[in-house]
This record gives structure tokens, C-alpha cells and sequence, in this order.
């Protein structure tokens, strides 16, 4: 998986979110620090930020990537932070520093990563990529999960690739590395007999057999990613120009997109519960885009800037069937 995505180390976890836990740490989230993220997400990207003692703090996503927004971002940023001598954001309301920023890409469609990575610099935020869905999905050419100093990957039973669970950190450095790999195996330092555990350490291993079948899966990654986007271009042309108005979800220019889930963008409400409905009723299984997070009991008193975006898209978003075809063998 390094070789696969460029980066400096890759180091196996348990699940997704045991590797999104780990990347905010090794990023030196707090307790009592803010994470910027984005409400349109699935809630382990703000429950990883939580494991941490620390609060999400929600701006608005782009309707192109369906992605954390660089200028909604920046904007709340003016709106409600500052940054000190010491070069640490901080709520100006408070002074909580806001540690920091955990985009994800959804569906497998890159955010909009130069223009992230340009506000993140300039406001000081430590940018952890949340790539759970992204695996196979390039931004100018450049692997997802590469641009910030951590980024994420899941092996969930629905992923592009599966280890059955199973998730994995990229780092940029081999320093960062190296500590992912020492937290996540407890934190023991080697030794050829004794136990020596030099700080909190967590039991987030892949195990042996899951590797395994991640191993035999990658070996089919390329077949499978043809093989998703042969199928999302089966449903653009099927959609293209259908007399519903349903809008096909396409990769952003400049990106190349896994197309782990398709989805289409409907008209309103109405035409997106009916669409839910009939399709479902006719043994058709789709699902609405997630309900947003700033919705949800944990989260509804987290701070959050204007979320237009991501409501419009709350309100119209359904997602197809999307499997990769089994391959039938002699």
C-alpha cells in the first residue's frame, strides 16, 4: 500500500476508524481542541475526533467535490479564529485551539486538496485526510491521502479493497510512521524478553488473516476500479438528459475518482424520497447521503459556520447500487 499510494509509511490498523483516532493524535489533538470537518460525513470521522476528548467543528462542503470547502473554510476561519505569535489557531470567543483539519472524500471524490492545503498553511491547521472512501482516487495525479501529513484508509466489507475490517495510516514522514506503528501495537519497545510499555498505547493491529486477504485483494485493485467506472459510466449515459432532472454525480476536473458509491443529485425533497421509495419497493436498494452530523444527539451543540451546501445536498442525494461484478471462473 505504500508502493500503491506514494506515501512515506503505511501502517495497518484494525478498522478505519482506529486509523483516524491514531492520525489525530500523532497531529497533537487535545483534549479540549477543536477539529475542523465537514457535517456531510459518515460519523466515524467525528467520532474519531471525540476518542480524542476533542469537538468538531463543522463549515460547509463544495456541491462539485461534495467535499470540505477551502472557502468555506477560510471564511469561518476569519470569521471566528485568530493566530497568535505562537502561530496556534484559536477561537477568538474562547481562546480554544483549533488543532486541526479533517476533510473527507466523499464517494471517492477528491476535495479540492491545493486550495485546502493553502488555507491550512496559512491558518496553521494540520491537515489529516479522512481517504476512508478514496482508495484509487487521484488528484492531479497525486493518490488521495498523500497531501496532508496524515491521511486514512478503510478496509471495511463495502470498500473498493476489504481485509473483512482493517484500516491503514499514511504518513509523510518515516518519523510519523514509525509512531503509528508504535502506538498502535501498544506502545511496546522491543526487547528480547520483557514487556516495556513506554506510554498509552492502543491494541489496534491488523490481524494476520485480515492481511492476508487484503494482500489477495490488492492483487485485483486495477480490475476492480475498471470495473467500477465502467459501471458509473453506464449510469451517466443512462442519465444524461433523462426528463427527471436526476444529476449523475461525476469526478471533479483534475481528479480521477474511484467512483466507490454512485449517486445522483435529484431536484428536491419530494422527487428524492419518491426515487428512495420505488426503488426500494421494487427490490432496488438505495440510500439517502448521510444525515449531517451537526443533526445528530453527540454532536448538535458543536460550533459550525453556514452549512447551505451541505444541506442542499442532505435534502437530494441518493446513491446506487454500485458492487464491483462478480467474476464468474471455470
Amino acid at each position: 500500500m505504500q508502493a500503491y499510494t506514494g506515501c512515506s509509511r503505511a501502517v495497518a490498523t484494525v478498522n478505519g476508524t482506529a486509523a483516524l483516532h491514531v492520525a489525530l493524535l500523532l497531529a497533537g489533538v487535545k483534549p479540549g481542541e477543536l477539529v475542523v470537518t465537514q457535517s456531510l460525513t459518515f460519523v466515524a470521522t467525528c467520532n474519531a475526533i471525540a476518542y480524542c476528548g476533542a469537538t468538531p467543528a463543522f463549515v460547509d462542503v463544495d456541491r462539485e467535490t461534495l467535499g470540505l470547502s477551502p472557502r468555506a473554510l477560510d471564511a469561518w476561519l476569519e470569521q471566528v479564529a485568530e493566530r497568535g505569535d505562537d502561530g496556534l489557531c484559536r477561537l477568538r470567543e474562547d481562546g480554544r485551539i483549533i488543532r486541526a483539519c479533517l476533510p473527507m472524500h466523499t464517494f471517492g471524490h477528491p476535495v479540492a486538496l491545493v486550495d485546502l492545503v493553502r488555507v491550512c498553511e496559512r491558518w496553521g491547521l494540520v491537515l489529516v485526510e479522512d481517504a476512508a472512501e478514496s482508495l484509487g482516487s487521484y488528484y492531479r495525479g497525486q493518490h488521495t491521502g498523500t497531501f496532508g501529513e496524515l491521511g486514512t484508509l478503510s478496509f471495511n466489507g463495502n470498500k473498493v479493497i476489504t481485509t473483512g475490517g482493517g484500516g491503514m495510516i499514511l504518513a509523510r514522514d518515516e518519523t510519523m510512521g514509525s509512531r503509528a506503528k508504535h502506538l498502535t501495537t501498544t506502545a511496546k519497545r522491543a526487547h528480547p524478553y520483557e514487556y516495556v510499555h513506554d506510554e498509552v498505547g492502543y491494541n489496534y493491529r491488523l490481524p494476520n488473516i485480515n492481511a492476508a486477504l487484503g494482500c489477495a485483494q490488492l492483487e485485483q485493485l486495477d480490475g476492480f476500479l475498471a470495473a467500477k467506472r465502467v459501471l458509473a459510466e453506464a449510469y451517466r449515459a443512462e442519465l444524461e438528459g433523462n426528463e427527471a432532472g436526476l444529476q449523475f454525480v461525476v469526478e471533479p476536473e483534475g481528479c480521477r475518482s474511484n467512483y466507490w458509491l454512485n449517486a445522483v443529485v435529484c431536484q428536491d425533497l419530494a422527487q428524492r424520497d419518491a426515487l428512495l421509495k420505488g426503488t426500494n419497493e421494487a427490490g432496488v436498494m438505495t440510500r439517502p447521503i448521510w444525515a449531517l452530523m451537526n443533526r445528530l444527539p453527540a454532536y448538535t451543540g458543536c460550533p459550525r459556520g453556514d452549512l447551505a451546501n451541505a444541506e442542499w445536498l442532505e435534502a437530494r442525494v441518493v446513491n446506487l447500487p454500485s458492487s464491483v461484478p462478480v467474476q464468474e471462473t471455470a
